[in-house]
């Protein structure tokens, strides 16, 4: 029988080819059927302690729903693992690599993930509120996330333009919570950034350039410097917004007559 998660990795796969995307659903549909994790919080404790060489291997476990708060998971392999509604709250996850990972609904609040590798993984509905992302990379779906507070400066989220003929990957901000986050100098150039808030971000020297933010609320964000060309713009809001008169590339962007400045 197809687990009932089938749907999520789809939605990761479908980031990445068509033979990734194929793998995936092999894997998903030869799984046993539970729902209960593989692993328990003292066991993954006792992992990481073991690992005194390289970075602790927790690839494709299923973790989903313990609580791994406040644990030291720096330069942690967890490349395909299964991490629905596991707590990693104020844990440390700077380094770690989580592509391809379910973190659906995770609570990662106020988690240090600092240069984190986040590719094809989906963070859709997790709590990242206040979270340090400074750093990571970010071609992954973060649609209704909640990044509140959240630091993603410097951030590489761009899409990835390499193999386009197998299709475009990029990061989805789609409804996503970011009132008040750090996006200084943050690539989310060609990002799906609609109906996201924004509002009191700091923006400032981030590229928007090609993104899809139609009906984003932008404000009261610091805008200055950040490169919105051909970035599309039907009806966000840039009421309060500081510095749109010192981005990047403005008169280019698409539908721009139908954004709110007032």
């Amino acid at each position: 029988m197809v687990r009932t998660g089938i749907a999520d990795f789809v939605s990761a796969a479908l980031q990445r080819n068509q033979r990734v995307a194929l793998a995936m659903l092999l894997i998903v549909a030869v799984a046993p059927a539970t729902h209960a994790a593989d692993m328990t919080v003292d066991q993954v404790k006792a992992l990481i302690a073991a690992t005194t060489a390289g970075a602790p291997d927790l690839s494709n476990r299923d973790l989903s729903g313990l609580d791994l708060s406040n644990i030291d998971f720096k330069h942690a392999n967890l490349t395909g693992a299964v991490l629905r509604k596991t707590s990693f709250a104020g844990a440390d996850l700077s380094g770690a690599v989580i592509d391809m990972a379910i973190l659906r609904g995770a609570n990662l609040k106020g988690a240090k993930l600092r240069n984190v590798s986040a590719f094809a993984t989906v963070l859709a509905s997790a709590d990242l509120a206040g979270a340090d992302l400074s750093g990571a990379k970010l071609i992954c779906n973060l649609e209704n996330a909640d990044l509140r507070g959240a630091s993603l400066r410097g951030a590489a989220a761009g899409a990835d333009m390499r193999n386009q003929s197998m299709g475009l990957m990029r990061l989805s901000l789609r409804n996503a919570k970011l009132a008040g986050a750090d996006l200084q100098g943050a690539d989310l150039s060609r990002g799906m950034l609609e109906f996201a808030d924004f509002s009191g971000a700091d923006l400032s020297g981030a590229n928007l350039m090609r993104a899809e933010a139609g009906g984003a609320n932008f404000s009261t964000a610091n805008v200055t410097g950040a490169n919105f060309t051909a970035t599309d713009v039907q009806d966000a809001r840039f009421i309060g917004a500081i510095g749109v008169d010192k981005t990047v590339g403005f008169d280019s962007a698409v539908h721009k007559d139908s954004a709110r400045f007032e």
